[in-house]
């Protein structure tokens, strides 16, 4: 069963997440296997970052859904997790072209230093006017040096967005996603007033002593571990000189778990995005407008009928008929 696990180290001013995807990854996977499944490397890269994105969304308080998206100029056109608030998770790749078993991430997605990695805070319940906030970090370092480790992509959004020093470690094969996260957490007190914490925690990054030990305790543990032990193991194997305060894991219908959010009545709305003309011209050269959700194959389908009634007033459109799944 999935599960994500919450601690902290007391007395200190660090946290950490680690996260284990077994039957919510192997769902996300077996939908995509119809359609020929993923090369080893891209089941790899899509792995990390579904891991990484609930590893996020677990770690802010944020009533919406968080949204990780890789694109670049490579075989591997667009990667992308989404989490829920609720831990519910879905996830995709496009990928045009070979990838062979051990492609690094710049064989994938930054052939030529051109990919990027967009996180988006997609609110449940916007505002009029409001729009979802996104932040773009590129897949290369300070000297335009590709990076080969979408941690160390993730580690860069994370400093660069919240001011605090993170170390993520990721591993994914076709079994299992996983995740540990370690976090300075923001000082405390008075300096929080009147946007002072912004500065101070800038002034700490680097320098926390207590968190550059456990960073580097946790940059000890090895793909293997990460995939093959149990949560206590690891944990005990990390910081077992360490005083930890662990949470009531999360799992079940409290965890991590695949659902996907696509319905009908979003597929009617892409439509009348389109248009009536547009859906019209498809009608008369097909007979029929089907739409797949690329996320869980489920498809569906609309008559010269259905689609009519997509572009009537709401209050007077009647019932269409079901998603075909």
């Amino acid at each position: 069963m999935s599960e994500l696990h919450k601690f902290v180290f007391e007395g200190m001013p660090v946290r950490g997440m680690l996260v284990r995807l077994t039957d919510a990854w192997q769902d996300i996977l077996q939908r995509h296997r119809d359609g020929g499944g993923y090369p080893a490397a891209v089941t790899e890269l899509l792995g990390e970052m579904t891991a990484a994105a609930t590893l996020m969304q677990a770690n802010i308080k944020f009533n919406g859904a968080l949204i990780m998206q890789i694109m670049g100029d490579g075989p591997v056109k667009l990667a992308v997790a989404e989490v829920q608030p609720d831990l519910s998770l879905r996830a995709t790749a496009t990928v045009k072209g070979e990838v062979a078993a051990d492609a690094p991430l710049s064989h994938m997605v930054n052939v030529n230093n051109q990919g990027r990695c967009a996180i988006t805070l997609d609110p449940k319940d916007r505002l009029p006017g409001q729009q979802p906030y996104q932040g773009v970090v590129p897949l290369f370092g300070d000297k335009r040096e590709k990076l080969e480790r979408l941690s160390d992509v993730i580690e860069h959004y994370m400093l660069q967005s919240e001011q605090l020093d993170t170390r993520l470690v990721l591993a994914a094969d076709d079994k299992m996603a996983a995740g540990l996260l370690i976090q300075r957490l923001p000082l405390q007190g008075e300096g929080n007033l009147a946007g002072q914490s912004v500065a101070r925690d800038e002034d700490q990054i680097g320098q926390n002593e207590d968190y550059n030990r456990i960073a580097i305790l946790a940059s000890s543990l090895k793909r293997e571990e990460l995939l093959g032990l149990d949560a206590d193991t690891i944990l005990h194997r990390l910081f077992w000189e360490e005083k930890l305060l662990r949470f009531e894991p999360l799992m079940g219908e409290t965890g991590p778990r695949f659902s996907c959010t696509c319905s009908r009545e979003r597929v009617s709305n892409m439509l009348r995005g389109l248009g009536r003309d547009e859906v019209e011209s498809i009608l008369t050269e097909q007979g029929q407008v089907e739409v797949g959700c690329e996320f869980c194959g489920a498809q569906y389908r609309f008559d010269p009928v259905d689609a009519a009634q997509v572009f009537l007033q709401p209050e007077i459109q009647p019932p269409g008929s079901p998603g075909v799944h």
